[in-house]
């Protein structure tokens, strides 16, 4: 699809990723807040997997912790997870219509967020219920709209 990336596209889509990330949100809509990171692992991992890939999702993940000052390699494994999935199918996946996609998104950002979930409770955190798979939801239905977005930006600037 995309050959050709754009380095200060993906250093400024990390960096307002990560900013999004910490950034407030109105109290009874925090749990609705997509997974601004993950969906941008998603996309570099999916549109440049020779340049993007477990590793770096991983040090991305190691911020995200530093950022939101939770237990450290929470998030990072997480990220790894997202990259190490979307690279297991990511010429699959380039195929797939953008309805197909966000299932796709949908799935592998709830996976993340279940292993986020696991590690908090094994941690010692208390958050009953099925709340923390909002984000994956907000985060499938923001992904026609991130993609198109980076793309054209990618497109115009690589």
């Amino acid at each position: 699809m995309l050959s050709v990336i754009s380095y200060p596209l993906f250093a400024i889509s990390v960096i307002l990723a990560l900013v999004l990330s910490i950034s407030l949100f109105p109290v009874g809509w925090f749990e609705f807040r997509p997974e601004w990171l993950g969906l941008v692992v998603f996309y570099w991992t999916l549109r440049a997997p020779a340049q993007f890939g477990v590793v770096l999702a991983w040090c991305l993940g190691l911020l995200l912790d530093v950022l939101e000052a939770t237990t450290l390699g929470v998030n990072a494994v997480s990220m790894a997870v997202i990259a190490f999935l979307v690279l297991a199918m990511h010429q699959r996946l380039r195929m797939y219509p953008v309805a197909q996609q966000c299932l796709v998104v949908f799935l592998v950002l709830g996976i993340n967020q279940m292993l986020v979930h696991f590690l908090k409770q094994f941690l010692g955190a208390d958050s009953p219920g099925f709340a923390y798979l909002w984000p994956a939801l907000t985060s499938a239905i923001a992904w026609p709209f991130v993609a198109a977005a980076f793309d054209n930006l990618n497109r115009k600037l690589g």
